[in-house]
């Protein structure tokens, strides 16, 4: 039996242990400890923002980022309808609803048919987005930057200003993702629009287990997420609470694991470039019908996961590649299921869903730990070739 090689798994070789441990050794291990503000501490210097709040899961974290933005029951919400589901599924808590838009070839959200949908399916009236067809308030937008990708800031926050609407980037896959030229150069993913949104999910660049982050320039709103991620407490010592909060606060033994991760996260960056020019070169340059799909030209990406584009659907079909890979003990996964097909948003709206699909029928995703040797690649590599 060939060694079986995951699609993305945690790469735990650092000082997780010893940070662990001194967490455990010094009994604290729930929602208080010196790893959650060292964590939020290193995280916001590593971004360049002004502050962060540890949560306990990526989805929390957009949970409280729609929250902050001001969304409201019956308010809309744009969102994409390639991504994970935890993207949208918040906006669903708050009992708004979600609209979905197509992408575009980075596999993130379609800009021109963003900007259209506002210029042509609503009124802005009164500093409010209307949408005709339902008559709803169009609050803000959950731009997610795909598989380590980038999405078109630069046009997002143009509409966003135009039509006074909110922007949460969702970064839970774009950790270290950053523009190197342009209007935003330097700027990392989750730091351009109001509030930014970081997992660290297993299968993330960096882990924490479970985990996530919120952050942004505006420290009013960190804070606030802060209070409401702590049950909304007012008076601690004698119970006493103005809101209705959430247990949504990072451990300590999370965060410990975070702040080691977080030392090796360039370096996972470095090792996960270097697999993804393998693959390229291994597939791009040798095989017909198939290519290792490109990230931005104008960002470094961290290289989060590496999709296989099936360019020729007559040849190769993203069942078989996967049940191949699957039968030679290799680890791959198609996209997710579009959102806007899913049985609970039937009913919601979507705009002009064209590429979506398409890239939905012709990705695979394959092998991308940060520890995958080169060898490993070369074997997932050997066993695409061996298909055709």
């Amino acid at each position: 039996m060939n060694k079986f090689i995951p699609l993305s798994v945690p790469n735990l070789k650092g000082n997780e242990l010893e940070y662990v441990t001194d967490a455990i050794e010094k009994e604290w291990v729930s929602t208080g400890g010196e790893y959650i503000s060292r964590y939020e501490t290193e995280i916001a210097d590593y971004l360049n923002v002004e502050s962060a709040a540890a949560c306990q899961s990526g989805t929390a974290g957009l949970h409280l980022a729609l929250i902050l933005s001001g969304v409201e029951k019956d308010h809309e919400v744009i969102v994409p309808t390639l991504t994970f589901i935890a993207s949208v599924n918040p906006v669903k808590y708050l009992q708004a609803h979600p609209v979905f838009m197509d992408c575009d070839d980075s596999l993130c959200m379609d800009m021109g048919k963003l900007k259209k949908f506002c210029q042509s399916e609503c009124d802005f009236i009164d500093h409010k987005l209307v949408n005709r067809y339902t008559g709803r308030h169009v609050k803000a937008i959950v731009v997610v930057h795909v598989f380590g990708n980038m999405a078109d800031m630069s046009a997002v926050m143009d509409i966003a200003e135009a039509y006074n609407l909110k922007v949460i980037e969702d970064a839970t896959e774009a950790l270290g993702t950053y523009y190197l030229e342009g209007r935003y150069k330097g700027k990392y993913a989750g730091t351009i629009g109001d509030i930014g949104v970081y997992s660290f999910n297993g299968n993330k660049i960096i882990t924490t287990g479970g985990g996530g982050m919120i952050v942004s320039n505006d420290n009013s709103l960190i804070q606030r997420a802060k209070y409401l991620s702590t049950q909304a407490k007012n008076d601690a010592a004698n119970f006493i609470h103005n809101e209705v909060g959430y247990n949504y606060r990072m451990t300590n033994l999370q965060a410990a694991l975070g702040v080691a991760q977080l030392e090796r996260l360039e370096s996972f960056i470095s090792v996960k470039a270097e697999n993804y020019k393998l693959y390229q070169s291994g597939i791009n340059d040798r095989l017909n019908g198939l290519k290792i799909l490109d990230f931005r030209d104008d960002i470094r990406p961290n290289y989060w996961f590496y999709p296989l584009y099936i360019t020729d659907s007559d040849k190769y079909s993203r069942k078989k590649i996967i049940k191949y890979l699957a039968d030679n003990n290799i680890q791959a996964r198609p996209v997710w299921g579009l959102i806007h097909e899913q049985k609970p948003y039937l009913n919601n709206q979507d705009y002009m869903i064209e590429k979506a699909p398409h890239y939905y029928n012709r990705i695979v995703n394959l092998p991308c730990s940060s520890n995958l040797s080169a060898d490993d690649v070369h074997t997932v590599i050997d066993k695409i070739r061996a298909i055709s």
